[in-house]
């Protein structure tokens, strides 16, 4: 990938501790209010999936087979020289979905163990009704995300939003039971168990 790193071995290992924090679940969880919160408390920057999106999409059709290729090597390129070039830790967003390629999360603990760090994997999950209502919120405009329930019932109901099977490391976080600072808190918790602290 010419940044010093690639999927089979060979890294360049400045930082043997990196940290990856892997925050997925699908539209309107709250996953980048959530990341937002855990950076304030653990300085780790966010890299929000939709800004990769958000610069593929323009010259190829999102879902088409240039697009997927191009949006997951942005993504690898990105965390793996984040985990080479001395990062503690990044936080990462995902929305599971059936374009992501088979096998995605283990290209991606592949890259960022080569490097010598790991992946914290943590789903935020919420119940429909409050999905529904959260949907049409001000803030998704910004990233251009979905807004309509109309169009999120039929991405649903047609399996849009159905991904491969992502590892766990505990619990699902129900982000209608927490705020965002508690679901941060808890993941930063859970960050804490992962290293031993």
């Amino acid at each position: 990938m010419g940044w010093g790193f690639n999927e089979g071995g060979g890294g360049v290992v400045d930082n043997p501790n990196m940290e990856l924090v892997f925050i997925y679940g699908p539209p309107v969880v709250g996953k980048l209010t959530v990341a937002r919160e855990l950076e304030r408390s653990t300085g780790f920057p966010v890299f929000h999936n939709h800004l990769v999106v958000d610069a593929v999409a323009p010259v190829f059709p999102f879902g088409s087979k240039p697009f997927a290729e191009l949006r997951e090597a942005m993504w690898l390129s990105v965390i793996g020289r984040a985990a080479v070039e001395g990062l503690e830790g990044l936080i990462f967003t995902f929305a599971p979905e059936h374009t992501v390629e088979r096998g995605f999360a283990d290209r991606l603990q592949r890259v960022v163990g080569n490097a010598g760090g790991r992946v914290l994997f943590v789903e935020l999950v919420c119940p429909e009704p409050e999905i529904e209502r959260r949907i049409c919120d001000d803030s998704r405009a910004a990233f251009g995300k979905l807004q309509s329930v109309e169009i999120y019932r039929q991405a649903r109901d047609s399996g849009a939003f159905e991904s491969h099977v992502l590892p766990r490391d505990g619990t699902a976080i129900d982000t209608s039971e927490l705020s965002p600072a508690e679901a941060a808190l808890e993941i930063a918790g859970r960050l804490q168990r992962a290293r031993g602290v």
